[in-house]
């Protein structure tokens, strides 16, 4: 499986992320991750089970118990995870 490079963008969320899930815990990287497993397996990502139905749902809930800003935690954090994906398949494909 792919290992996470440290030079793509919002590497940091994603190997958070992929520990976190793999370990149990519920967190905002966790949840994020579960959310993009789909896209992350494509690229050849090991993305352990986890985050519940509906991560998405989560993390938002997540965000908004500790958040006033949580709409725009949430997109800024999915832009991340988006912006991962894109450089990680600009990688690949180059």
């Amino acid at each position: 499986m792919r290992s996470v490079s440290s030079d793509l963008p919002g590497h940091e969320l994603i190997s958070d992320g992929l520990i976190d899930l793999a370990e149990g815990r519920e967190s905002e990287s966790g949840l994020l991750v579960a959310m993009a497993a789909p896209r992350l397996t494509a690229l050849g990502f090991d993305v352990p089970d986890g985050g519940g139905e509906r991560p998405s749902h989560r993390l938002y809930e997540l965000l908004a118990e500790t958040d006033q800003g949580a709409h725009s935690r949430y997109n800024a954090l999915v832009a991340r995870v988006v912006s991962f994906a894109r450089a990680a398949e600009h990688a690949s494909s180059g």
